[in-house]
């Protein structure tokens, strides 16, 4: 990750047990799995930037695309970002499409007209409302924001194909479908963002 900050999802032993004791089968995992750590980037501009340079690609694709982003513009700032254009950023690896979207919302956040940190007052659903409204930002993004930057606790995102796998295989599902991610969603709850990081543990296993 070069020169981002970065930390693990703070989590421990009392969240593992009352998720174990809502649903056995998920315990069973965890208790075989250990504890999984989960990297989360606590800035909100550079977990932004991260989670659009990743969206569709592979951890590996983004490690690359990121690599030659710090190598091209030192540090990943509003301020930086803003003042080269959206090819230069393209040239980084990534579509057309994500550089502009990079480059108008580094613009909206170098110029004040928007204030991420207004996102830590409010509750999951109006950062979600909130980030929906930046261009390139869809549902997907903004709770990958939830869980990866701000930490916030019951995040379990329905529009991650990982974790509807790890889903079907923690619970030997064929298919699944919404109303059954619901029922598991709300048996996780309050603390769906645990449950969230096991289950991506477990789709990749």
């Amino acid at each position: 990750m070069g020169a981002v900050i970065t930390k693990f999802f703070e989590y421990g032993q009392a969240e593992i047990d009352y998720l174990g004791s809502m649903d056995p089968v998920l315990g069973a995992a965890m208790a075989r799995m250990g504890k999984v750590e989960r990297i989360i980037i606590p800035d909100l501009f550079t977990a932004l930037i991260y989670a659009i340079v990743g969206q569709l690609i592979s951890v590996k694709a983004v490690r690359t695309i990121w690599t030659r982003m710090q190598a091209r513009f030192g540090e990943i700032t509003p301020q930086q970002l803003a003042i080269h254009t959206a090819d230069e950023i393209q040239g980084c690896g990534m579509t057309m499409k994500k550089a502009v979207c990079i480059h108008d919302i580094s613009n909206l956040v170098a110029q004040d007209d928007f204030k991420l940190e207004e996102l830590y007052g409010l509750s999951d659903q109006e950062v979600i409302q909130r980030l929906m409204k930046l261009k390139g930002i869809g549902k997907w993004t903004a709770e990958m924001m939830l869980i990866n930057c701000m930490e916030r606790p019951d995040v379990v995102s329905w529009g991650d194909i990982a974790i509807r796998r790890g889903m079907m295989k923690l619970y030997g599902l064929d298919t699944l479908n919404k109303e059954q991610f619901e029922q598991y969603r709300l048996r996780y709850s309050p603390l769906g963002s645990v449950a969230s990081i096991y289950l991506w543990e477990i789709s990749f296993q």
